[in-house]
């Protein structure tokens, strides 16, 4: 990293009114002088952000060339013009693909064969103009392929209108239905489609059955889940027989079906939920396989009739095993395909369910991700999955599940002339406090060198089971090349490493989740390829929250930390009920009206725990209109880190006031907001 850099010039940072508020949170007197930030109709509000966002732009200005040379770089390694593997549905194929200057993806088909007139069925461009911000949600064709159902977001809220397009004609039917969940399929009548529809808290919690042509005002509740805790979703099974609705927590599950023959007909359940019992289901001919981690941790695979699917009736077919974590199975008409991880890493084995003979699908790297694809049809020998590692972008293979020869559809072009024999991966593993063995994905270029010099960069999440994907991105190659090392913590409260591997990070072990962040930061600069004044770190979401309580508990470690809309006020809002997700939240941290999770949640929440003392350089991001992490979270942080901490360090809020969760919507303005996340990091790393 030889370019230059000037320091930020001196600008005043805004100083967040104080408002005392006494809290009484079980029990607990507390003083928060920024809960007055909750209220989005006080001016002051909106004002105080505004000026965040004014100081963060006036800090980050010396670095506005620098950013636009990264903005460029990243630009320049996407193919713009480009075209998604089309999928094959009965007699079309369907794909996507994207324009040279437009943000959003065209959504297509050709009937026949490839050679075919293309059909343009959405266009996210037009739907996308005049919004500062759009998602498309649901894209459901029907078994026909004559009515496309499609649904959208153009605020960040996660609330979706759905509405009903005539693939023939191009005509909208007049029915538009708004606050629904991006949950929807078709009945096999192509007349009758079913949706979710979400609460005052953004909750899904209604299946409704909607009739074509007909008014929203007039579709049936088929059913109303009351539990707070959890959330209904609805599907189809591949071989297209019965649609199921899924209600589900963080730890527990219950299932219901239809046949999708008969849309007018009545639910059925499968196992009626048992706290901490978690199942989901597949179907071929007459049973419904089913994995659950009922009597098994790292989850079984049973079998059952669809007639009589009770657990009483469960058939083990692959028990369970401790050191193999079932992640779940693909049913097609003539073979199983099950998913699985060990020792940290994917993998798949496909069984011929005809002759019972087994083959595993192998991967040569060190690290890497893989997934299933979008596997849509039933009656088929053809697998199409997912590979991607640190060093190989993100391929696409069919995988012949019969004579186990894999074709390779689409490997993602990296323009510029990407060779990845330049780059190293490697997977190493640190030691945690309790003596257990993290693992740590890392990649870097060719020729960096141990000696404690090396500006890293390191990653984690650990919560919800969630594992770490370790996959390829070209805009981490604008890092690579200049000589920084990239790495991700696979900490507890994932699931690299099984299911016990997310139970000792969680509830009262939550903890472990930020030591072995530390030990795998500690372990990186013992082992020279960093050192506390070259380290970098950056999390979002529940990873926001851990790069809160790392900085809490250790900032001597960190140069600079990055915090994306950070769950960061972890009491406070898991005891609201009225926000999104609080109640459902009990099921992974623990219920805080229990003073002894009460307690253990507030020794680590990062804004309970600001001190004053020295933080590293510091930049946090959010969304106005967020619905998981509400923006006053990052804004109360903020506020109360600036009035605390002792240091001269840069702290900078920066918040979108038209997006959400997920940051700004489009290709472009994505990028923009990283190459500003990609300048803060460098720049704070070379000063």
């Amino acid at each position: 990293m030889n370019q230059n850099t000037t320091l930020p010039r001196i600008v005043t940072p805004p100083i967040a009114e104080q408002q005392t508020e006494v809290l009484e949170l079980n029990g607990d007197r507390r003083i928060d002088k920024y809960f007055w930030m909750r209220d989005i109709n006080n001016p002051k509000v909106i004002e105080y952000l505004q000026a965040e966002n004014t100081y963060t732009a006036a800090m980050m200005q010396h670095t506005e060339a620098l950013q636009t040379q990264i903005y460029n770089e990243m630009l320049e390694r996407i193919k713009e013009t480009d075209l998604s593997v089309p999928n094959r549905i009965d007699d079309y194929y369907y794909y996507c693909r994207t324009e040279k200057g437009k943000s959003y993806p065209i959504h297509c088909r050709k009937k026949g064969n490839l050679q075919a007139a293309e059909e343009i069925l959405l266009d996210e461009n037009e739907l996308a103009a005049g919004h500062d911000f759009f998602e498309l949600g649901v894209f459901a064709v029907s078994p026909n392929h004559q009515v496309l159902a499609y649904s959208f977001d153009t605020t960040g809220s996660e609330e979706y209108t759905l509405c009903f397009l005539h693939l023939n004609t191009g005509h909208l039917y007049p029915e538009t239905i708004t606050e629904t969940y991006v949950s929807f399929v078709w009945a096999n009548d192509n007349q009758t489609g079913f949706y979710t529809k979400v609460d005052d808290i953004n909750r899904p919690y209604q299946l409704l059955r909607h009739t074509l042509g007909t008014s929203a005002e007039k579709d049936v509740l088929i059913y109303e889940e009351k539990d707070e805790i959890f959330h209904l979703y609805v599907g189809k099974t591949l071989s297209k027989s019965y649609i199921v609705m899924q209600l589900e927590s963080s730890i527990t599950t219950e299932i219901h079906y239809l046949d999708a023959n008969h849309p007018q007909g009545d639910l059925k359940i499968v196992q009626p939920r048992t706290t901490g019992v978690e199942y989901e289901l597949d179907h071929h001919n007459d049973d419904f396989y089913i994995v659950t981690n009922y009597n098994a941790t790292n989850f079984q695979l049973v079998k059952t009739s669809v007639y009589a699917p009770g657990r009483e009736n469960w058939q083990t077919i692959i028990p369970h095993r401790e050191d193999v974590l079932l992640l779940g199975v693909s049913l097609f008409a003539n073979h199983l395909v099950i998913y699985e991880r060990k020792g940290g890493l994917p993998r798949a084995r496909v069984q011929n369910l005809g002759t019972g003979e087994e083959n595993y699908i192998s991967f040569p790297e060190p690290t890497y991700e893989f997934y299933e694809g979008n596997n849509l049809e039933f009656n088929t020998n053809i697998l199409r999955f997912h590979y991607t590692s640190l060093v190989t972008p993100h391929s696409v293979f069919d995988y012949n599940m019969d004579s186990h020869e894999r074709e390779l559809k689409k490997q993602t072009e990296v323009l510029g002339g990407y060779d990845k024999t330049q780059y190293r991966s490697e997977w190493l593993m640190a030691t945690a406090v309790d003596g257990t063995k993290i693992p740590i994905s890392m990649v870097y270029k060719q020729g960096v060198k141990q000696d404690g010099k090396n500006p890293l960069l390191l990653t984690g999440y650990g919560a919800y089971g969630s594992s770490y994907p370790a996959s390829f991105s070209s805009s981490r190659l604008t890092l690579l090349d200049r000589g920084v090392v990239f790495a991700i913590a696979h900490i507890r409260g994932g699931e690299e490493m099984g299911r016990q591997w997310y139970e000792q990070g969680k509830f009262l072990q939550k903890k472990n989740t930020f030591t072995d962040f530390i030990a795998c930061a500690e372990y990186l600069i013992a082992e020279n390829w960093t050192a506390s004044d070259r380290l970098a770190i950056t999390g979002g979401s529940a990873g926001g929250l851990l790069m809160g309580a790392v900085m809490n508990m250790r900032p001597d470690l960190f140069k600079v930390v990055v915090a994306d809309v950070p769950f960061v006020d972890v009491v406070t809002t898991i005891l609201d009920t009225s926000l999104p997700l609080s109640a459902m939240e009990w099921e992974e941290w623990g219920n805080p009206n229990d003073m002894v999770y009460y307690d253990y949640m507030k020794s680590y929440s990062p804004y309970d725990n600001v001190e004053a003392k020295h933080y590293p350089d510091l930049l946090i991001t959010a969304g106005l209109n967020d619905a998981r992490v509400k923006y006053w979270e990052p804004a109360k942080w903020t506020a109360k880190l600036r009035e605390l901490k002792t240091d001269n360090n840069i702290l900078l809020l920066k918040m979108n006031m038209d997006a959400g969760h997920s940051g700004a919507s489009g290709r472009y303005e994505s990028l923009r907001e990283l190459a500003f996340e990609y300048a803060f990091i460098l720049d704070r790393l070379m000063n």
